[in-house]
């Protein structure tokens, strides 16, 4: 039965008023740890209350299950009908002491799902979602409609963990709050910058070697390559992308080239701007156009799926594709090399107009983008067994259970390198690695917890995909400067800009694609820019200015 947060807030008053007397796990650690936790909590200006909130341990003393929303990943669905029945979901349980009933949408419904229990209101106890983007009016929203509660006193009273990440780690501790100041969630944290660049441009590195050429890093050196592969190994689609992915979209690297973007961006003068308008979109829209003209861009792009994509990168009608090294290059590679073992890929860097110049845009994604944010719901009878549960991801021990599963089953210590077991690397079920990690971990894809990157130095199996860090990295642009934090434009705000946003990118998209493919003279674009204009550009600059400063003044 769905709850209203006073009643929440009461019950977690009253909690907090009786921690003393009735810890869940009762208390046995030594003198000396407790004096340590005692002092930290006094350097960090707890209460006497909050400081032997410390004695606190896991596991708890059981209780009644929570009920957990979230969508599932692809990698775990392959081999399980439930997040609860992998091993990962046990291990959770036993370590923390909370049984916890997994629901999830059916693959690719999660929106629908999510929006119809918000509409009936009988909220699950937990729901994990991108509340920054995908819920109307974002997380201030969400509290004020009573979905979900404020987390500023629970992480006071349950979350020791999280509140010493965040006190340690003031960038994402200004990303998980509001405008108004509310925590509202447990967060998914890339915690290393090796991280955040997972996504690049790769090609034939075979054919490279047979033309004697380099491997391109200039827009210039791109067209001869391309050109090359078309007319000398008869590539029909030299290259191709899964466009209609928006991940691909906002990471395009042939936009960033020209020193914009196809969206959202902050300029060197630290303000937003849209730059899908100005003169560098136009002149990749040149570019791009002048390569289909020139046969050296799938034609059907406007449609390609990845295993189409798949299909044309591995059976050598494509030269060239971006993704990620995981997903999209260890697969390609390993299916391509089955029936030819000297296919090849490597990763190019995000490429520039001018030779030697480093680029100064390119894909980096923010440590915390709002996806996969775990929030407390206002129904849950139990919040600080449901914050217990989310902070113990934040411990050292759930960090390690989250990255890396249960030592002795699927890694071992090397020292002080946690090592991957062949349970993981050579899945006696014959899963590929993402699979068998998925079964074991969260950290190869997400969830409420920091990522440790020692996990994609073995997820990446291949010597291709272990040099794509340092390809694609900070040292390949400037882009880390230009990518817009979590902002949170206030409800109104919200409205306001969906409705604007929804028709300058269905325009935009529309448009993009018929000066791409001729449909459309490049003559016209000032009158394209105009049109944006008309809907309101504007007023959503002016909206997304006006969250990002209230997002530095957090």
């Amino acid at each position: 039965m769905k709850k209203q947060w006073k009643q929440a807030a009461a019950m977690m008053m009253a909690a907090s008023m009786a921690a003393g007397l009735a810890g869940c796990g009762g208390g046995n650690e030594t003198k000396e740890t407790q004096a340590e936790k005692s002092e930290t909590a006094a350097a960090a200006g707890e209460t006497t209350a909050q400081a032997e909130q410390s004695e606190f341990s896991y596991p708890m003393e059981k209780g009644e299950a929570l009920e957990y929303w979230l969508e599932p990943t692809t990698t775990v669905t392959a081999n399980f009908a439930n997040l609860g029945d992998t091993p990962f979901a046990k291990g959770l349980m036993e370590n923390t002491g909370v049984d916890v009933e997994f629901l999830q949408p059916p693959q690719g419904q999660g929106k629908e799902q999510f929006s119809l229990i918000i509409a009936d209101g009988d909220l699950p106890d937990i729901m994990e979602y991108n509340w920054i983007s995908d819920y109307p009016g974002g997380p201030e929203k969400a509290i004020r409609d009573g979905v979900i509660i404020p987390l500023n006193d629970v992480i006071d009273q349950y979350c020791p963990n999280l509140k010493q990440y965040l006190a340690e780690n003031p960038e994402i501790d200004r990303a998980v709050k509001t405008d108004d100041g509310n925590y509202y969630c447990f967060p998914f944290v890339r915690g290393e910058a090796e991280l955040r660049n997972t996504i690049g441009l790769m090609l034939r590195a075979d054919w490279l070697k047979e033309l004697n050429l380099e491997v391109p890093e200039t827009v210039d050196e791109w067209h001869t390559v391309l050109t090359e592969f078309k007319e000398k190994k008869g590539a029909s689609a030299p290259y191709t992308f899964e466009y209609t992915n928006n991940q691909y979209l906002g990471a395009n690297p042939f936009v960033a080239a020209f020193d914009t973007s196809y969206s959202f961006y902050i300029g060197s003068d630290d303000k937003v701007h849209f730059g899908a308008t100005e003169e560098g979109y136009k002149k990749y829209l040149e570019t791009m156009h002048q390569w289909y003209e020139e046969g050296l861009i799938d034609a059907d792009i406007a449609t390609m799926k990845n295993d189409q994509v798949a299909a044309k990168i591995t059976n050598g009608a494509a030269g060239a594709s971006m993704g990620q090294a995981g997903s999209r290059m260890g697969t390609w590679l390993a299916a391509a090399q089955k029936t030819n073992p000297e296919y090849d890929l490597v990763a190019a860097p995000q490429p520039s107009t001018e030779k030697g110049k480093k680029a100064e845009f390119g894909h980096v994604e923010v440590a915390y983008s709002g996806r996969s944010s775990a929030c407390i719901t206002t129904s849950c009878e139990d919040v600080e067994r449901a914050a217990r549960l989310l902070d113990w991801a934040y411990s050292d021990e759930g960090h390690m259970y989250y990255n890396f599963g249960t030592e002795g089953v699927s890694y071992t210590m090397d020292g002080d390198k946690p090592v991957y077991t062949d349970e993981i690397l050579k899945n006696p079920e014959g899963w590929p690695v993402s699979q068998a990690m998925s079964a074991y971990i969260r950290g190869c894809y997400n969830g409420p917890f920091v990522q440790d990157s020692r996990y994609l130095e073995q997820y990446y199996t291949m010597d291709q995909q272990k040099e794509t860090p340092k390809v694609w990295g900070a040292g390949s642009s400037n882009g880390a400067a230009h990518v817009m934090p979590p902002i949170t434009p206030t409800s109104d705000e919200s409205k306001e800009f969906s409705t604007i946003i929804n028709q300058i990118n269905t325009y935009r998209d529309e448009m993009t694609l018929k000066f791409i493919f001729g449909d459309a003279d490049l003559a016209q674009f000032d009158e394209y820019v105009g049109n944006i204009e008309k809907m309101g550009l504007a007023r959503a600059l002016e909206i997304q200015n006006a969250a990002y400063d209230r997002y530095k003044a957090r």
